[in-house]
């Protein structure tokens, strides 16, 4: 029997797999894989479609599983969750696996876009600089709450601290390379810069960021570059 689907439950050190041939009969069935097994097993395996729910560690073995020459479909574990067997023995990693494979099956079900590692890398120092980020306004409200004490009440940070901070990053390269081009954009960046200051220059540029990112997500079209 040829597997035709397969469904990995992932974990840290054990993988729990369930294989099912082109009539939906199990044929691959093991609950208990070693972390060193795993890839030796499934390089052996026909070109399958393999599902896996998105979560730790995912992204790396989709983007190894694909290179031996798999379909590799990821999802949401909220959308497996209702292909899980119901009772006692539903929450196991074997009945995971189970319910991984039935749900890859489903014409209608959404999957995950496989990330590259440029992709993780850049989410990796996002995820990092959040937790320092979260870090020091822990500080920063311990020392508010301290100052209360005495009598001083500081006015609170408004809308998102974080999503501001990404413009304000994107609008410092903007500014830094805006020396070296024509465009009106650039062009109008410079000279506010030069008339105005650098701070202000940069809070303007990722204003007139704001507004055009809005503009595409609201109007639904592509970025049209400024010539």
């Amino acid at each position: 029997m040829t597997v035709v689907f397969l469904g990995i439950d992932l974990a840290k050190n054990v993988f729990a797999l369930h294989g099912v041939d082109a009539a939906g009969k199990p044929c691959l069935v093991r609950p208990q894989v070693r972390r060193d097994q795993l890839a030796e097993l499934v390089v052996r395996l026909p070109p399958c479609t393999i599902g896996m729910e998105a979560c730790s560690g995912a992204h790396h073995w989709a983007r190894q599983f694909a290179g031996f020459g798999h379909a590799v479909r990821l999802m949401a574990p909220k959308f497996v969750a209702p292909y899980r067997m119901s009772g006692r023995r539903g929450k196991n990693d074997a009945a995971d696996a189970a319910a991984i494979c039935e749900a890859v099956q489903r014409p209608s079900m959404r999957f995950v876009p496989i990330k590259s590692e440029l992709s993780q890398c850049r989410l990796a120092i996002h995820t990092v600089r959040q937790g320092w980020v979260k870090a020091r306004t822990a500080t920063i409200n311990r020392l508010r709450g301290l100052m209360s004490e005495f009598g001083i009440v500081l006015p609170l940070k408004a809308g998102d601290s974080y999503l501001r901070t990404l413009l304000i990053l994107g609008a410092r390269a903007t500014l830094a390379a805006a020396a070296k081009k024509k465009d009106r954009l650039s062009r109008w960046a410079v000279a506010l810069s030069e008339r105005r200051g650098y701070w202000k220059a940069v809070v303007a540029v990722a204003a007139k960021n704001a507004r055009m990112a809005w503009a595409m997500l609201a109007k639904g079209e592509e970025f049209k570059p400024v010539t």
